[in-house]
């Protein structure tokens, strides 16, 4: 038998992948494990004892701090979803799992509200902060079916990141010198934008039209990290083909930094 600390890892393994509660989670984990005995109805028609403990309220207090409602934790499993960042990282920066923000917002009625007005209330609310509110809002519309993954306001976008052998400098001019940039990305259509931001680049892409957002961090002496976000695509099939394409196109970069 798992120890009690390795199981509760993987229930909030569970919980990041699906986007269930912690105590959804747990049951299914549960179920997998031990397989329920045949019920007997003699047990099954005798009523609970008046104020009894629920062990399931008891977990889901301790996953989020704040017990969702009985209704959505007796709902089936949700869909499987992708979120913008960890559970671990969501939990660190706003004290709250996932689960827990999803459970809070059910309480709230944000499934019938915009997505400005859930990130605007989440700040106003709960302190969250921009960057953070963002992610739990579009984490929130992934997981209740309103938002497709990643789908934003204005289009689609896909982000990639990479971590190169190459000064900050290099890995930016790559970018934005033509023939440096034909040298991996090959004759793509791209016309460079103003940015006054350091260590950064933007373009217009015409093939799809969209918008291509550069940032090139240091990650080191010598080392470097190229982050691109692909923005304002038309639709999800072509932000997976951009996801995929960039993965192999930071390849080719690396490949000719580090050459």
């Amino acid at each position: 038998m798992p120890t009690q600390k390795t199981f509760k890892r993987r229930v909030r393994a569970r919980m990041t992948k699906t986007g269930e509660s912690y105590t959804s989670a747990r049951q299914q984990l549960l179920r997998k494990a031990d397989p329920p005995a045949p019920a007997d109805p003699t047990v099954a028609e005798a009523p609970a004892a008046d104020g009894a403990a629920d062990p399931t309220v008891a977990e889901a207090a301790d996953a989020s701090g704040a017990v969702a409602p009985a209704a959505h934790e007796a709902a089936d499993p949700e869909p499987t979803v992708e979120f913008p960042t960890s559970e671990e990282a969501v939990l660190g920066a706003t004290g709250r799992t996932y689960p827990a923000w999803f459970a809070i917002l059910d309480a709230w009625g944000a499934t019938g509200r915009r997505h400005s007005e859930i990130a605007a209330w989440l700040a106003d609310e709960h302190g969250v902060a921009p960057w953070w509110r963002q992610s739990v809002t579009v984490a929130y519309e992934r997981a209740r079916g309103m938002r497709a993954v990643h789908q934003m306001t204005d289009g689609f976008s896909v982000a990639v990141t990479r971590t190169i052998t190459a000064e900050t400098d290099a890995a930016l001019a790559a970018f934005t010198d033509p023939a440096i940039r034909s040298s991996w990305l090959g004759d793509v259509n791209v016309t460079q934008r103003r940015t006054t931001a350091a260590g950064s680049a933007r373009f217009d892409w015409a093939d799809p039209p969209s918008r291509l957002v550069v940032f090139v961090g240091s990650k080191g002496p010598g080392r470097s990290t190229v982050s691109v976000s692909h923005e304002r695509l038309p639709d999800a099939d072509t932000a997976a083909r951009e996801k995929a394409a960039w993965k192999e196109r930071l390849a080719a970069l690396k490949a000719v930094l580090e050459a």
